[in-house]
């Protein structure tokens, strides 16, 4: 692929998603809204210069800065706008013909004393080939006038960025009689004698004029919608000042969503360093390698010539075979991590902007669930919620959430709802099995911690060096550990209460419930006291870990939309394993979890209950109300659905292998989305394969659910070498893991300085 710049890609190419949504070819193009405007604008002046069609894009593009602006004043004549607040003048100039006045306007900016402008936006053509009623002659005048601009227009483009906006093609079936004789072919011939002209005698790639051809393209489309034949639909017009917008200010505010004319960032002194670290590994790796092949050629089996007896190669120590498992992870890790920057840093593939239509969501739902059912085998045990189901129950939620997120839905709100109920029920998994873990086994213990937050974090860790991003960029995995730690600090703070203390005396029963009360009321006091939360956050270094933007509201949101399920989840573990204890469930193979009454009353009004909230989730009007009642009544469609997938006895003894084994990556197919799958930090779609989109999906599919399980591989082989089981070990890789987070904050300020 040609990378090639995508300025250019941005001023000459694109299609249509949908109606009204343009996509730029390779890049994805930014909506400004008016404060990005305003801030990109600041003390600028800019000029359009042309005819009618050149003033309507002028207007569009004010009403960028200012939505509130009429289109009124003399149409055949000078209009000025300014923005006092932010200093932006932008000026329209009626020179409807290329000719002599507008040379000398021109000329003025170029080589006069004037004041240039920042930005110079200039078009006309069709007065030619109306006044001259479509003369040759006219076409020739035009060819010579043009010519005599060019070097001009050249000369400005060293210190000013200049457009030359082509004629975009009529309607002629609309035109009115004295415009008849403006033809598309006689625009044509135009248009093709303007790129001849411009920049034939620049040597200069600064001094380009840039051709602003994109709006024939998009006038194709929708040129019949046009009122008189001439003009653009509003639509259209606005379309193109958008595109004006990102072609100037992306270079200057870098939205996230605005790959078009963005530079690669420079590396970071951080990201150098890992580059190096990964080479290292890989040099490393390769010489190990070779030296254990050399050492098993020299002590391969050979007869002793003595005795006859064969003598045994010579093993390799156990710190050898543990330093060449270590190498050999970094190594493939540094090798995928390359490929991520490639996908998401650098600007080597295309990326393009995400368009949600009801189709493109739901029928990849509905093939997903097909696939999902076709693949059903018995589970090896058939307590609630056993192991195969909540492997399961992670990976058919993980495909619906990539599949909304590459949709683009979460514009579409009843969508948006759901997917919100399945991160929380997500939250109350966790919940659930660190609530049982430590209330069944007991085990507190520094090796079980350890593995738990080694596993979490470890990706996330590594994706902040490499894609230099915050931590709190990959909100889920934050979120996930702070409610591991309270889970365990709730648990393990003295009286350390478990169930074989508490099966001795029922009293411990009551002081569990009495941490839990506690755990509620500080959950509830912190989602009510947004100064409270943003204060314990704000200390470093945890700052440096929660801050984005450069502070902690993300976080604070985060955390507050689903502050109550990991306490569901907690709850309902305790109440299900006492009714199991107490033997007031039956768990056995294809028998219902209670008496058929209770069971048939208990679904009947789970059914409802899951029914009721997904038609209030559906009747969503506003996102901001609905997310304030979420948190209080998402678990009600989580139990609804527990308890739906568990009393029948022949559901719960069955489940999805399909699903399961996407469950069993589901962390780090939902982390390496952001880089790999999706692009732009999720913002757009990565394209390895343009011109076919289905191609493209399918073979970017592929690779991101392989790299996502290899890095499964990893990470646990990572964990055994790095959380070893024996304290004392495990002394010395906690010391090293803190020297590194130290070394850590310590070039990360360094990099912060040297950017400020």
């Amino acid at each position: 692929f040609k990378g090639g710049d995508t300025c250019e890609y941005l001023l000459s190419s694109g299609r249509f998603l949908g109606e009204k949504v343009w996509q730029p070819h390779s890049c994805m193009m930014h909506r400004y809204k008016n404060s990005e405007a305003k801030n990109c604008l600041v003390d600028k002046h800019i000029v359009f210069i042309g005819d009618s069609r050149i003033r309507q894009l002028f207007y569009s593009f004010i009403k960028l800065i200012n939505p509130q602006v009429k289109e009124e004043g003399n149409k055949h004549g000078n209009i000025p706008f300014e923005d006092k607040s932010a200093s932006i003048k932008v000026d329209f100039l009626w020179y409807p013909e290329v000719n002599g006045s507008m040379r000398q306007r021109i000329k003025s900016w170029a080589e006069g004393s004037v004041a240039k402008p920042h930005i110079i936006v200039v078009g006309a053509a069709t007065w030619s080939i109306k006044i001259h009623n479509g003369s040759n002659e006219a076409l020739t005048q035009y060819k010579i006038n043009i010519t005599s601009i060019a070097p001009l227009l050249e000369k400005l483009a060293t210190s000013s960025d200049v457009y030359w906006v082509l004629q975009d093609p009529v309607y002629e079936d609309l035109l009115s009689e004295s415009r008849k004789m403006i033809t598309n072919e006689k625009i044509d011939a135009y248009n093709e004698a303007a790129v001849r002209i411009l920049n034939s005698s620049s040597r200069n790639a600064k001094a380009k004029v840039k051709v602003f051809s994109v709006s024939k393209l998009i006038a194709q489309e929708t040129i019949m919608k046009s009122a008189d034949g001439l003009h653009l639909p509003e639509s259209s017009r606005d379309t193109n000042a958008m595109i004006l917008m990102n072609v100037y200010c992306n270079k200057i505010m870098k939205p996230i969503d605005g790959s078009c004319c963005q530079p690669q960032p420079p590396l970071t002194l951080i990201q150098k360093l890992a580059f190096c670290f990964f080479t290292l590994s890989v040099i490393g790796y390769l010489i190990i390698s070779l030296i254990h092949r050399n050492n098993f050629r020299k002590n391969k089996s050979c007869a002793d010539l003595e005795s006859g007896e064969e003598k045994k190669p010579a093993t390799s120590t156990p710190n050898v075979s543990t330093l060449e498992m270590l190498l050999h992870s970094f190594c493939k890790l540094g090798l995928i991590m390359t490929y991520f920057y490639l996908c998401d840093r650098a600007n080597l593939f295309m990326k393009e902007n995400k368009f949600y239509t009801h189709s493109s969501f739901f029928i990849p739902i509905i093939y997903v669930l097909i696939l999902g059912v076709f693949y059903t085998e018995n589970t090896k045990e058939t307590k609630v919620l056993n192991r195969e189901q909540t492997d399961e129950w992670k990976g058919w939620m993980q495909l619906v959430i990539l599949i909304y997120h590459i949709s683009g839905a979460s514009t579409f709100l009843p969508v948006y709802m759901h997917i919100r109920v399945l991160v929380a029920a997500y939250l109350f998994q966790t919940g659930y099995g660190h609530f049982s873990y430590f209330w069944v086994k007991g085990d507190f213990g520094v090796y079980r911690v350890c593995q738990v937050l080694f596993r979490l974090n470890f990706l996330v860790v590594v994706l902040c060096v490499v894609m230099d991003r915050p931590y709190q960029f990959y909100y889920f995995v934050p979120l996930v550990t702070v409610w591991f730690v309270i889970i365990y600090a709730t648990l393990a703070v003295w009286p350390q209460i478990v169930q074989k203390k508490a099966n001795g005396n029922c009293l411990w029963h009551f002081g569990l419930l009495l941490k839990l009360i506690s755990l509620l009321t500080c959950i509830y006091f912190l989602s009510y006291s947004q100064g409270a939360f943003e204060k314990i956050f704000s200390f470093w270094p945890l700052s440096k870990c929660f801050e984005l933007n450069g502070n902690v509201y993300e976080w604070w949101f985060r955390w507050k939309l689903d502050r109550y399920v990991v306490f569901h989840g907690m709850l309902f573990a305790f109440i299900y394993l006492a009714l199991q204890k107490r033997q007031m469930i039956t768990e056995g193979k294809g028998d219902p979890l209670f008496s058929s009454r209770v069971s048939n009353v208990l679904l009947f009004i789970s059914i409802v209950a899951f029914l009721t909230y997904s038609i209030w989730a559906s009747s969503c009007k506003n996102k901001t109300e609905c997310n304030e009642l979420h948190p209080s009544v998402s678990v009600v469609q989580i139990l609804a659905f527990v308890l739906i997938r568990n009393i029948p006895g022949y559901v719960r003894s069955v489940y999805s292998s399909f699903f399961a084994w996407f469950g069993k990556i589901s962390l780090e197919l939902f982390i390496c989305q952001y880089h790999i799958w999706l692009a732009a930090d999720t913002k757009g779609i990565l394209v390895l394969i343009p011109g076919y989109p289905m191609f493209n999906i399918l073979v970017s599919t592929f690779i991101f659910v392989c790299v996502a399980h290899e890095i499964s591989q990893i990470t646990n082989d990572l964990a055994q070498i790095v959380v070893p089981k024996d304290n004392s070990t495990l002394l010395k890789r906690l010391l090293c893991i803190a020297g590194f987070f130290s070394g850590l904050l310590l070039f990360s300020a360094v990099q912060d300085q040297t950017r400020h």
